[in-house]
């Protein structure tokens, strides 16, 4: 069922649902300053619906966004078997977006490194950023845009804190390490149940991502899997958990690097606030004897 075949309620509630992961896509893209004017984006396309979806929405953007910037679609063809490469530029093509499918034996490099058994998801991964990092110079992209959306970030920072001991995530914007490159994700914002029913009612054309024969990682699916029970008792919580990650205070975490604890210092200059409720409280005080007053300070001794 696409778009163009829907009548009454279901065509209501397909356009409520555009016009939300606009709002959000929007939103995401002002507040991290995404998209800029006279910006080449980089969409990567894998054919997945997250990055159908990121696109799609770009594309709508673009036409009344008060800015100009330019939409390239790169596609990496890593030469899984039984990729099917016609799916894509036959889409692309229809869509009428420039687009580059980059081809490099990615599988075969991966194959002969991991060990039989083993996950292939972290070479690959490495592999295929290295190569759209370098790809994006090439064509002078200043911007590469990836389909994370808001549940990959939440299911990265538990995966981080339970398996790599530390609190970090997807940001919705980066530079990479080497400062070569500006990676955005401009579904931070969206879920993934919205961004599912979106690609489902526009039937993209689906690309299986498991042709390598890779079992998803299972730390993420049992991330996934706990995320899913915590939705279920409370279906705010991810909301709740990323809007954590938008207010974080370091001076109450325990990272030396982020805040200096060790030079902290009192600062009894001035006149004291009074605290909620102290008149009445009444104060008891065993085995203390009051020595003298030093300015008109009181000096204890605390007896055995």
């Amino acid at each position: 069922m696409t778009s163009t075949n829907l009548t009454g309620s279901e065509k209501y509630s397909f356009n409520k649902l555009q016009k939300k992961l606009r709002r959000l896509t929007g939103r995401a893209i002002e507040d991290f300053n995404m998209i800029e004017e006279g910006d080449r984006v980089m969409v990567c396309l894998s054919g997945g619906k997250d990055s159908y979806t990121m696109l799609h929405i770009l594309m709508s953007l673009q036409k009344s966004a008060p800015i100009h910037f330019e939409l390239i679609a790169v596609n990496l063809d890593q030469k899984q078997p039984g990729f099917p490469e016609h799916i894509l530029p036959e889409y692309l093509d229809g869509l009428g977006v420039p687009y580059h499918i980059i081809n490099r034996d990615t599988y075969s490099v991966v194959k002969e490194k991991v060990p039989e058994g083993k996950t292939t998801c972290g070479l690959c991964s490495r592999l295929r950023r290295g190569t759209l990092y370098a790809f994006a110079e090439d064509i002078g992209a200043t911007k590469i845009a990836l389909g994370h959306h808001k549940d990959d970030i939440v299911e990265t920072m538990f995966l981080n804190m339970f398996y790599g001991s530390r609190l970090s995530a997807m940001p919705p914007k980066l530079r990479s390490d080497d400062g070569r490159n500006i990676v955005i994700r401009p579904l931070a914002y969206c879920r993934e149940k919205d961004i599912t029913r979106f690609s489902e009612q526009l039937e993209f054309p689906i690309i299986p991502c498991n042709l390598c024969g890779s079992q998803e990682n299972l730390q993420r699916q049992n991330i996934k899997a706990m995320l899913t029970e915590w939705e279920r008792k409370n279906p705010s919580r991810i909301e709740s958990i990323f809007t954590a990650m938008q207010n974080i205070a370091p001076s109450q975490m325990a990272d030396t690097e982020l805040f200096d604890f060790k030079n902290l210092e009192l600062d009894r200059s001035g006149d004291r606030k009074d605290y909620e409720h102290a008149d009445n409280q009444t104060i008891f005080s065993g085995n203390i004897s009051i020595l003298e007053k030093d300015n008109g300070v009181q000096v204890i001794n605390f007896e055995p």
